[in-house]
């Protein structure tokens, strides 16, 4: 075939996967039935640069009872005290003390798992502590979640974007679920293999968390969101990714060294193996970046006017920086060094690790 009409092939298949998605992406609103406590479930880790904000904001959920449970993770920072001052004035607020890390476990599922034991919700809304809540957010995801009998709803938040190094990552997020995901995550699709999710915001069920043995049951894992939301689909339960961006902000990391890092730590579980990850790299170098190599070809010129016009719209969607938007190309280059590097690493047995931990049991996940 032409190269030029391959790159326009490769190059139509997100556009039009996105224009789909983009059409019939859930939105969320509305107030759950009486009875309904949302447990919003905070994993913290030297958090103190975010912790006063995210709970305040969580404290200030409306339309739905809610009680806040922190769980500081061995921090190493003032984030204890923060959180011991703030449940001083608002009794809806718990903090309590991870136990040591026990073997085969990640700190953040760890966490998770201790905090769903000593919530007392029906429904359990885990959350980072760089994610600030709307105040009709844990109420809308309940209501949703009642309303289509769905066992976990999540969904990407508005991600925050303040310098070039975050705008050569973050932006693959949603490019990646909106272009390259069939069903895009929605409860039409039953598959676990198209399962999706956003670990910054993922609301369960609780009876359906408990039957699918919750986070003990990733407990090795990294890409906790992704990982469990397959559980729950294993398991039989429906979920669904619906639009996050009016739901809340989330500012993941503060510039290229950290978002590198942050990337790199979870990318095995996901694109970064041995026979998944040529093939990213054939769909995403030959959509994004290959016809740059064949122009003046009209069929490159077309390929990248889809692929602009696909990230503009998502850029759009997801309130997204449009300065971003230029340096597309480079955002797919970095995205793939980061794969291939996550992928070498795992290959020499290098261990992923975070925030001061190393785990060498997830390696050959």
């Amino acid at each position: 075939m032409d190269p030029a009409l391959t790159a326009l092939l490769l190059a139509a298949i997100p556009a039009v996967l996105g224009a789909i998605n983009l059409a019939l992406l859930p939105r969320v609103a509305g107030a759950p039935g009486g009875g309904t406590l949302v447990s919003i479930l905070i994993p913290a880790r030297d958090e103190e640069a975010n912790i006063e904000a995210c709970l305040r904001a969580a404290l200030a959920s409306r339309g739905v009872a809610v009680e806040v449970l922190v769980m500081d993770d061995g921090s190493r920072d003032a984030t204890p005290d923060i959180v011991r001052r703030l449940a001083a004035e608002d009794s809806r607020l718990r903090l309590l003390s991870a136990p040591a890390l026990p073997p085969g476990w990640t700190g953040k599922v760890h966490a998770c798992a201790r905090l769903a034991e000593a919530a007392r919700g029906t429904h359990l809304l885990f959350i980072d502590a760089d994610v600030r809540l709307s105040p009709d957010t844990a109420a809308a995801l309940a209501a949703h979640a009642e309303r289509r009998n769905l066992a976990l709803v999540s969904g990407v938040p508005r991600q925050v974007i303040r310098t070039v190094g975050e705008a050569l990552t973050v932006p693959t997020i949603n490019l990646l679920l909106l272009g390259y995901l069939p069903g895009g995550g929605r409860s039409s699709t039953s598959r676990a293999s198209l399962a999706a999710a956003c670990g910054q915001m993922v609301l369960c069920e609780r009876s359906a968390y408990e039957a699918v043995g919750g986070h003990a049951s990733i407990r090795g894992t990294l890409h906790d969101g992704l990982t469990l939301t397959r559980r729950f689909r294993e398991g039989g339960h429906r979920t669904e990714v619906v639009d996050g961006a009016p739901l809340a902000t989330c500012r993941m990391y503060r510039g290229f060294a950290e978002a590198w890092a942050g990337f790199t730590k979870n990318a095995r579980e996901g694109m970064a193996t041995p026979l998944g990850l040529p093939v990213w790299t054939v769909l995403l170098a030959g959509a994004h970046l290959w016809p740059w190599a064949l122009l003046p070809e009209a069929e490159a010129v077309l390929a990248l006017l889809l692929t602009f016009g696909l990230r503009a719209a998502i850029t759009w969607w997801a309130r997204e920086p449009w300065w971003t938007v230029p340096l597309h190309p480079l955002t797919m280059l970095v995205a793939l060094a980061i794969q291939w590097t996550a992928l070498v690493r795992w290959a020499v047995g290098l261990p992923p690790g975070w925030k001061g931990r190393a785990y060498p049991g997830t390696k050959a996940a």
